[in-house]
């Protein structure tokens, strides 16, 4: 107990002192996972919406398989990103492995299968005759589309919510395609890693107290806006 309330005691005076490396390594995390969130947003309710309102040979297998994508292994996507991206893989000529934009790419294939599964659940659990009501009011198909997703926005933004979670707290493809290179693509939960490895147990605690703050502080701001909007 004594060493939980050295570990919280610890992250706050990291906190207010503003030490340079945990203010980097948690600049760092917010960036990478909140890039990762964005394309996972634009991919996850582009696809999620897609698949809810087309009818196609095979879609049973593909919503079976965006469902299966929700319980997507990390340490899976870490290593098939690994590959694509190592020096005489397919993608190896970006090189990029072992650097931030390895993590965002990761993040982002791990949160997308999660925004695309909750947003097609919810345009799918919209009234079946809301789309031919707004079609007959003279509605062309891109402005039907527009207002399912107007109308499912709640449920969205919890897709939102979830992916940023998914990611934020996610680990071992961040390990895998990042490095934990000190002062490049460190993150919190890779250097809470290594502080535990390390015997380090006040400093591991105090990152994690950090990074439950950080997601705290994000889902508080987007729980915001959604009950806002709510109430309209």
């Amino acid at each position: 107990m004594d060493l939980i309330l050295e570990g919280i005691k610890k992250a706050f005076f990291l906190i207010f002192t503003l030490d340079a490396e945990v203010l980097g390594i948690t600049l760092l995390s917010l960036k990478v996972s909140g890039l990762a969130t964005l394309i996972s947003m634009v991919v996850g309710i582009s696809a999620g919406t897609t698949a809810a309102l087309s009818r196609f040979p095979g879609r049973q297998l593909v919503v079976s398989l965006i469902n299966t994508g929700m319980a997507l292994p990390p340490v899976v996507v870490g290593l098939f990103v690994t590959i694509f991206l190592w020096r005489n893989g397919p993608l190896g000529f970006l090189e990029i492995l072992y650097t931030p934009t390895a993590i965002i790419l990761a993040q982002a294939v791990i949160a997308t299968p999660i925004v695309t599964g909750i947003t097609l659940a919810a345009i799918q659990n919209l009234p079946a005759n809301l789309r031919l009501q707004i079609l007959s009011l003279g509605a062309t198909r891109i402005q039907m589309v527009w207002m399912l997703v107007k109308e499912a926005r709640l449920p969205l933004l919890a897709a939102v919510m979830a992916g940023f979670g998914g990611v934020i707290s996610e680990v071992g493809a961040s390990i895998m395609v990042g490095g934990n290179i000190r002062g490049y693509s460190r993150v919190l939960t890779t250097a809470t890693v290594m502080e535990t490895g390390r015997g380090n147990f006040d400093v591991a605690i105090a990152l994690s107290v950090i990074l439950m703050l950080l997601a705290f502080t994000v889902n508080a701001i987007l729980t915001q806006i959604q009950q806002r909007e709510r109430l309209r």
